[in-house]
C-alpha cells in the first residue's frame, strides 16, 4: 500500500496525464478549480465548488482518473469530493469566478431599479425559472456562464422542443450578465433577427457597422439556430463572427429546437463550432415540476385554483411550459370576464382543447424518422439520403405524410429535414400518400400503427 503522504503526488500526476488527453478549454472547465484536500485509507478526497460539479466530473473523468491511479500507485485508489463552502447556493456555482473576478461577479444590492436591455425581456430571469429534473443541467451551466462569461461552456448550445423554456435560458444569461457586470456588453438577436440585419446591410453597403455590432458583443446570445438552414451566406456570416468572437475569448450561446446534428444543410465546420462547447438539452417538466410551475404560476396571477384543478392540469397536459401557461391564462380570462370561479367541471370545459391532444408540439421530425426507419426495418439516414428505391421511396413518402400531419412544420421544414428536398417533393409525397389510401385497404392500418406510436410515446 502507498503511503499516504504520497497521495497528492500521485493526484498530481493523475491529472497531469488526463490534460494530454482532452481539449484545453475543458481541462480549464473541470480541472482548474478542483483540488488536493486530504487523503484516508484507500481514498483521496478533492474540494469542488458545488454538488453539479462533483457529478459532472464524476460522470466524464472519474473512471479514467481512478485508473490512472492504479497505474501510479499500484493499489485500487478512489475519488471523494468535498463541496467548498461558499455564501451561494451550489446549484448557482457550477464554476466559480477566479479571485481575480470575484469581486465583479458577485451580486450587486443596490436601490435603483435595474437597468434594462433594449432586447431583452425583463421577466426572463432565473429566479423565475423552475427548476427540475428536466432544465437542472442547463439551467446550472446557463447560471455559471453569466457569472463567469468566456472562461467556461464557450460556446454552449441549448436545444429543446417548442415552449421549454430555451428563450428564457438565453435571455436570463443576458439579464443576469447586464446587471452584474454592467461593463459588458450583451447582444441578444434571433436567427431571422440576424439574418434581416445582415440582408440589410449588404443593401445599403453597412457591413463594417454589422460586422462591429455582433463581433465588439461580450456576451452573444442567438435564439433558433434551426433556421440558418438554406440561407448560405448567413451561415457564412456568423461562421466568421464565431471565429472572431471565440478567438477573443468572448462569450457565446445558441438555442436550437433540435441537436445540432440533426440540423440538415448547415455545413460542416459550422456544426463543429457549434458542438466545441457544451450542448444541453431541455426535457418537457415532470409531473413534480409541473406542479411546481403551475403553483408559482397561479401565485403570481393571483389566481385561486383548488389542489384538485391544479392536479387536473398536470395530469393532462405533459408537453411544455408555454401550454401550461396559455391554460392558466384561459382560467385568468374566464375568472375576470365571467366573475365565477374555477370549478374541475368549468376546468375540463375550458382547457379541452388542451386536454384532447396531450402530445401536441412534442412529436418531433426527428422521431417521426425513427419510428417509421424502424417499422420498415429502415435507418433515419435513409430515409434523407438519396437512394429512390421503391423499398426507401415509399417509407419515406410515409414519414413525410406523418410530419405535416403531427407536426405544425411547413413542407419546406419538412423538406430540410428530409436531407434538403424542395417542398415540392413533400407536398408530392402527401398527394401520392392520399392517393394510395383510397385503393390500399392496407396502407391506413400502418398509418395509425405509427401515429399511435408516437402519440404514446410522447405523453409517456
Amino acid at each position: 500500500m502507498a503511503d499516504r503522504w504520497d497521495y497528492e503526488a500521485f493526484w498530481n500526476e493523475a491529472r497531469d496525464r488526463i490534460r494530454d488527453t482532452i481539449t484545453r478549454q475543458e481541462y480549464d472547465t473541470w480541472f482548474a478549480n478542483m483540488t488536493y484536500h486530504a487523503s484516508q485509507e484507500g481514498v483521496i478526497e478533492l474540494t469542488v465548488p458545488s454538488t453539479f460539479y462533483r457529478d459532472q466530473v464524476r460522470q466524464r473523468f472519474q473512471k479514467t482518473l481512478e485508473q490512472a491511479l492504479f497505474e501510479l500507485s499500484a493499489c485500487p485508489l478512489k475519488l471523494g469530493y468535498v463541496i467548498r463552502s461558499v455564501t451561494q447556493p451550489a446549484a448557482a456555482l457550477a464554476t466559480p469566478p477566479p479571485p481575480a473576478l470575484a469581486e465583479t461577479s458577485a451580486p450587486q444590492v443596490i436601490d435603483a431599479p435595474p437597468r434594462r436591455h433594449r432586447q431583452l425581456n425583463p421577466d426572463y430571469t432565473f429566479e423565475r425559472l423552475v427548476e427540475g429534473e428536466s432544465n437542472s443541467f442547463a439551467l446550472n451551466a446557463a447560471i455559471a456562464i453569466a457569472k463567469n462569461p468566456g472562461r467556461a461552456y464557450n460556446p454552449c448550445l441549448v436545444y429543446g422542443g417548442v415552449g421549454l423554456g430555451k428563450t428564457h435560458l438565453l435571455q436570463a444569461i443576458g439579464n443576469s450578465v447586464h446587471d452584474g457586470l454592467p461593463d459588458l456588453k450583451v447582444v441578444y438577436v434571433t436567427v431571422e433577427t440576424f439574418t434581416n440585419e445582415f440582408i440589410q446591410s449588404i443593401k445599403e453597403k453597412t457591413g463594417h457597422r454589422f460586422k462591429n455590432r455582433y463581433r465588439s458583443a461580450d456576451v452573444l446570445l442567438i435564439d433558433d439556430i434551426q433556421f440558418l438552414q438554406g440561407k448560405v451566406e448567413t451561415q457564412q456570416e456568423l461562421f466568421h463572427t464565431f471565429n472572431a468572437l471565440y478567438d477573443a475569448n468572448k462569450q457565446m450561446v445558441f438555442s436550437s429546437d433540435r441537436p445540432v446534428s440533426a440540423l440538415m444543410s448547415l455545413p460542416d465546420r459550422l456544426i463543429n463550432r457549434f458542438e466545441r462547447g457544451l450542448n444541453v438539452d431541455l426535457q418537457p417538466p415532470t409531473y413534480e415540476t409541473r406542479i411546481a410551475i403551475v403553483t408559482r404560476k397561479i401565485e403570481e396571477r393571483g389566481l385561486s385554483l383548488d389542489n384538485g384543478i391544479v392536479e387536473l392540469i398536470c395530469r393532462n397536459i405533459r408537453s411544455n411550459v408555454r401550454d401550461l401557461e396559455k391554460a392558466l391564462t384561459k382560467l385568468t380570462a374566464y375568472t375576470e370576464l365571467m366573475q365565477r370561479a374555477i370549478t374541475p367541471p368549468i376546468a375540463q370545459r375550458e382547457l379541452q382543447e388542451f386536454f384532447a391532444k396531450p402530445e401536441h408540439l412534442s412529436i418531433t421530425i426527428d422521431g417521426i424518422q425513427r419510428a417509421v426507419a424502424d417499422y420498415f426495418s429502415l435507418t433515419p439516414a435513409d430515409l434523407k439520403g438519396k437512394k429512390r428505391t421503391k423499398a426507401i421511396a415509399f417509407p419515406r413518402q410515409v414519414a413525410m405524410y406523418v410530419s405535416r400531419s403531427l407536426t405544425n412544420c411547413s413542407t419546406t421544414e419538412v423538406g430540410l429535414e428530409f436531407g434538403g428536398r424542395d417542398h415540392t417533393t413533400v407536398m408530392h409525397a402527401c398527394q401520392r400518400i392520399n392517393d394510395r389510401l383510397k385503393t390500399d385497404a392496407t396502407l391506413e392500418p400502418t398509418l395509425q400503427k405509427i401515429m399511435n406510436s408516437l402519440r404514446q410515446k410522447s405523453v409517456a
